[in-house]
Order: C-alpha cells, then sequence, then structure tokens
C-alpha cells in the first residue's frame, strides 16, 4: 500500500510539474525562441500561396478538389479561400470532396457529413465523410454519371487537388482521407496535385506504432501516433510503401512549403477543426485524445477543448484531480461526454510545448479513478493501434517502461521516413 501510495504521489508531483509549467530561466528562454518563431509565420509560404507553380497544372482542365476551411490563399487582407480563389481566376473546379467536419469546417467530430452544393459558388459538395470514405468511380468517372442526391450529370475530373490542414496526429482522419483520395485517383489515372502545408506537430515522432490487425479510419497505416511529416510528404510514403490496395501507385506532384523545417514552430491562423481551438490545444492532442477512447472527458463542451481533461470518477479523497469543468453542448460538441455533470481533472492550458506524448495524464487518470472496469472502451485501442497500451496501463508500469518497448517501432519508422522527407 505504502508503494502504491508513493508510485501515486510522485506521478502526482509530475502532473503537476507538467500542467503549471516550469518558471526556469531555461523554459522562459524556450517560450521566447518558440514565439519568435511564431513570429516567423509570415516567412513561411505555403504550397497554395505559389499559384505560378500550379495554375498552369489546371489552365483548361476540369478540377475537383479536397477542401475544407483551412484551404486558403493567404494575402495582406489576410486569407481568400482557394476555392473562391481559382473559381476567380476561371480555373473549371467541377467538384469539391469535403473530409471530416465537412467543407466550412462546423460539422462535429464523428458527425455525418452531407452532400450538397456550396452556397457562394453553386459548385457540387461530395462528402467523404459519411459511408463514402472514397471518391466513387460515377463521381470521377469520364463515362459514368453520377445518380446521386446531388443531381444528374456527367463529371469528368483531369486532375485533383489536396489542400488540407494536417495536425499530425495518426487519429486525425485526414490523411486517411488522403489514403483514399490517391487510391480513387491511381485506381483511374487521374494526377493529384497537393498543396503542402506545416504540421504543427511535425518537430517529434512518438507512440506506439499501428498494428496491421487495429486498422481502421482513425489509423490505416503502420506509422506511429505522431509521425513528425506533413501531408505531402505522407502522400509519397504511400506510395513509396506501396500502401494503397493492389499495390496501385498514385501520379502525385507537390508544392513544397518554403522557408519551413520540421522544428519550426508554426501558428496555424485557422482552426483546423472545431475542437482544435489553438495552438494550445492542438499541440495537446495527440496526447489528450487518448481519453476519446475512455470514461475521462477531454474537455469537448467547454471552451478549452483538449486543453482540460476530467470526469467524475475523479473524485475521491487521495485525488489530486481539484480543477471542475462541466461540458455543455455547443456548436463544437452537440452531445458532449459527461453533458451537464462536474468533472474533476486537470487544466493544461498555460502548458509549456510539448515534444513528445505525455502519457502521465492517461496513467495518472487510471491510477485514480474510482470506475476502473469502466475506464477504457472499445474506441480506446482503435487509437492507440494496439491492445498492448491499454494492458501495460492496466498492469500498472510506469511511463518509461512503456517507452520502452516502443523504442524499436520507432526506430525502424525512422529509417522508413528518412526516404519521403522534403524538409529538414
Amino acid at each position: 500500500m505504502l508503494k502504491y501510495f508513493l508510485k501515486n504521489t510522485v506521478l502526482l508531483f509530475v502532473l503537476v510539474l507538467i500542467s503549471c509549467g516550469s518558471n526556469s530561466k531555461q523554459d522562459q528562454i524556450k517560450n521566447n525562441e518558440i514565439l519568435k518563431q511564431v513570429q516567423d509565420n509570415k516567412n513561411v509560404i505555403v504550397g497554395a500561396n505559389q499559384t505560378s507553380k500550379y495554375l498552369p497544372l489546371l489552365e483548361g482542365k476540369r478540377v475537383g478538389i479536397v477542401a475544407n476551411q483551412t484551404s486558403v490563399i493567404f494575402n495582406s487582407e489576410g486569407y481568400t479561400h482557394i476555392v473562391d480563389s481559382l473559381v476567380s481566376l476561371k480555373v473549371n473546379i467541377t467538384q469539391v470532396f469535403a473530409p471530416e467536419h465537412g467543407f466550412r469546417g462546423k460539422a462535429d467530430a464523428g458527425e455525418k457529413v452531407v452532400d450538397g452544393f456550396d452556397a457562394k459558388t453553386g459548385i457540387p459538395i461530395i462528402s467523404l465523410y459519411s459511408k463514402n470514405k472514397k471518391p466513387k468511380l460515377e463521381q470521377i468517372s469520364e463515362t459514368e454519371k453520377y445518380e446521386g442526391d446531388i443531381e444528374k450529370g456527367v463529371y469528368k475530373i483531369d486532375i485533383m487537388v489536396f489542400d488540407l490542414q494536417d495536425v499530425g496526429a495518426r487519429f486525425y482522419t485526414y490523411i486517411s482521407t488522403l489514403h483514399y483520395v490517391m487510391e480513387s485517383c491511381a485506381e483511374n489515372n487521374i494526377p493529384l496535385l497537393i498543396l503542402d502545408r506545416p504540421n504543427p506537430n511535425g518537430h517529434y515522432i512518438d507512440g506506439p506504432v499501428l498494428e496491421p490487425e487495429h486498422y481502421s479510419f482513425v489509423g490505416m497505416h503502420p506509422v506511429p501516433v505522431v509521425y513528425g511529416m506533413t501531408i505531402g510528404e505522407y502522400a509519397q510514403m504511400i506510395n513509396g510503401e506501396k500502401w494503397l490496395m493492389n499495390s496501385v501507385v498514385c501520379d502525385i506532384t507537390v508544392i513544397p512549403i518554403k522557408n519551413y523545417t520540421h522544428q519550426k514552430a508554426y501558428s496555424l491562423p485557422i482552426k483546423p477543426s472545431p475542437n482544435l481551438p489553438n495552438d494550445v490545444a492542438i499541440n495537446l492532442y495527440p496526447s489528450l485524445c487518448f481519453f476519446e477512447g475512455t470514461n475521462v472527458s477531454a474537455g469537448r463542451g467547454t471552451d478549452k477543448q483538449f486543453q482540460v481533461f476530467g470526469s467524475p470518477f475523479l473524485n475521491s479523497e487521495m485525488s489530486p484531480y481539484t480543477y471542475e469543468f462541466i461540458p455543455k453542448p455547443n456548436e463544437s460538441a452537440k452531445y458532449p461526454k459527461h453533458e451537464n455533470k462536474v468533472c474533476f481533472g486537470v487544466d493544461l492550458s498555460n502548458s509549456v510545448r510539448l515534444d513528445r506524448l505525455e502519457l502521465n495524464y492517461l496513467i495518472g487518470a487510471y491510477q485514480f479513478t474510482e470506475d476502473k472496469e469502466e475506464f477504457f472502451n472499445d474506441f480506446f485501442i482503435k487509437l492507440a493501434g494496439t491492445k498492448k497500451l491499454q494492458q501495460q496501463i492496466e498492469s500498472q508500469l510506469n511511463e518509461n517502461e512503456i517507452r520502452a518497448s516502443w523504442i524499436i517501432g520507432l526506430k525502424s519508422f525512422e529509417k522508413m521516413r528518412s526516404k519521403y522527407l522534403i524538409y529538414e
């Protein structure tokens, strides 16, 4: 009992340090450097802004585009959506394909995205986040007619454009959408133009590598939770490792980012999805998303999504979780976990920038929960990509012991990853 108490005391100390941040000069210097790097965002030129490089590829062609609210071209007045810009330049966009959260990025996580029309341009929008996660033959083929809910007619795509802002976590579904778009294009001999954007979590790789028996839409490839690659680099890896069905290869052209390295801190000017409202949430997301597969809330239904965690079951006498919040329905979460219930947890909104997955959040919550039997649900294994992580936590392995089990997989991935990098 004493051993267990001491173990939890040390864990609590670690959690306090992590959640509050350190006041040391070293941390202050690090934060100042990050702030300086964020100010340098203006020097980073995303692929979409380099119109002179890709407009000649679109001229005179019917264009399909995979896009959402982050698909913008930055300018002196802020930004313009790439669809609006291309239409104004007389590019013939025949269809928009919308990923999870929809074309305008307002759909809740996991909420079905429906087909429709863009109100501004009248262009048909086809959902890639419903039953249809892969562009169908009749939606992109020259010879087939699309007979669905949009309208009848022949839609031919000569080239597909992919422009989505990723956040660098395996369970963030945009890389799964990328896989299916590449597969459909390869099968139908349609070239794919990728307008690359920075990965805000591109400065590290970490976590267990996904095992093939646990493939799903929140994990389609044998990569760690955090893989340290941009969309453009990742697409090259999908091709190179022959991960598409029947080992087909997609004809891709990547418009690289200028003045970017993986270690460069990049502040996203537009929310990549409704529940990632700021840089802190985006940085914490790879660590806190594991809670989506537990009975712990990651802050959906609050104004600190993925910046807090807690549950009604963390209220024991010895619990260190004194921060309280109450999830309520809002625009970003229509049915939040533990709706209208007091959750006890930790506020991480002032955290310093993480450069690894933080396992102690998960380990601590499991050790202090009053409901261990109901702590994990089936979704956790899909998120982790392995059964081992849940087993390790239930067996009370500490963080270092769990991390040691990742070393071989991470080293193997690093070697594979190095073949496809565009940036330092």
